[in-house]
């Protein structure tokens, strides 16, 4: 099933409107205060967004290749809760991609935009959300952490250099 999705690029670029569907890079901080046994440290980005502005996101991290195939099951059936969490959140326009790099690795790709005005209030209630606890157990284990992310990340953010509309 994997080498089907990675021949054809088309349906890995399926945006997958999902949230907390990774057990997400913003938000470990805040869930590590409702979470007896948290995965890891990942409080939002540095640079999360102003008061009324949009922002947009951008991250990467590893992907288990015998975990690959859950994975993407998990996210073609993803639970409305979580689904309603992520726009509760004000998170919108979230996509992931699943890519194959020239190290052989997998990696999903996920991209957001925060639409809010208190993004830190924002996903310690989604962090708090007892659905997306459960679904972060599911997925957390699928994923590999860059060793190069940030302090406080579960997914290493990226720095947008370009955006046009």
């Amino acid at each position: 099933m994997i080498k089907h999705f990675l021949r054809n690029a088309s349906a890995l670029a399926i945006p997958l409107v999902i949230g907390m569907l990774l057990g997400h890079w913003w938000t470990e901080a805040a869930r590590s205060s409702v979470s007896a046994a948290p995965v890891g440290d990942r409080s939002a980005p540095a640079d999360a967004p102003k008061a009324d502005s949009l922002q947009r996101f951008g991250a990467v991290i590893g992907l288990k290749p015998d975990k690959a195939e859950e994975y993407i099951r998990l996210h073609a059936k993803t639970w409305p809760q979580v689904l309603a969490a992520v726009k509760d959140c004000n998170i919108r326009n979230y996509s992931i991609y699943l890519g194959q790099l020239d190290d052989g690795h997998l990696y999903l790709f996920g991209y957001y935009e925060y639409t809010g005005k208190d993004f830190q209030a924002d996903m310690k209630k989604m962090a708090a959300d007892a659905n997306t606890q459960r679904w972060w157990k599911l997925t957390d284990p699928c994923q590999i952490p860059q060793k190069n992310r940030k302090a406080g990340e579960q997914w290493m953010t990226m720095r947008e250099v370009f955006h046009t509309d």
